[in-house]
């Protein structure tokens, strides 16, 4: 099982890791949603049986893990709203300032304006496009992963695109404009 364990972990940590790095968006979140991953894995592998690919298994609990963080991340945003807390600014001085390997290629001022504009899509977007476009997966893998018809990814996929492209149109126009005023 440990041989096991860490050919799976040598094999998809990295892809793992950059997968819900573009979910969460910070890197500390990521490397503990991670971690949990593997021990999801740890206390699951005897059950696992094959039906899909590994890595398409793993990606599947990757998503859950992340809907699960989440959603927590939710409740105790509406708890500290419901009670008129304000988030410290402190929450947000706690990054780290070395860069990822993908900050550094995101500097590029394209890349990080999808990035933005992929904030304007659905959670089920998103997660669409991060498997399909960043993390290369087939329709196939990316509906097994979501545990999906390949139907609705291809649905999904396509209304992502469209919501991308209304949203970077719309913000090109608007920069023209002011241009030209």
């Amino acid at each position: 099982m440990r041989e096991e364990f860490e050919r799976l972990y040598e094999t998809y940590h990295q892809a793992l890791f950059q997968y819900l790095f573009y979910m969460v968006r910070n890197r500390e979140t990521a490397e503990e949603l991670v971690q949990e991953v593997y021990i999801k894995v740890l206390h699951s592998y005897k059950g696992f049986e094959g039906k899909s690919s590994e890595k398409t298994w793993l990606y599947s609990i990757a998503k859950h893990v992340a809907i699960d963080w989440m959603r927590s991340q939710n409740r105790k945003k509406r708890k500290w709203l419901g009670k008129q807390y304000e988030l410290s600014e402190r929450a947000f001085e706690m990054r780290d300032p070395s860069p990822l390997p993908d900050e550094i290629v995101e500097q590029n001022d394209d890349v990080q304006h999808v990035y933005r504009m992929m904030e304007k899509c659905t959670d089920d977007q998103k997660q669409v496009l991060i498997l399909r476009y960043i993390q290369s997966m087939s329709i196939q893998e990316t509906a097994a992963v979501l545990d999906w018809t390949e139907s609705k990814v291809k649905t999904t996929q396509h209304r992502a695109v469209k919501t991308l492209k209304k949203h970077l149109g719309s913000e090109t126009e608007m920069a023209e404009k002011e241009g030209r005023g």
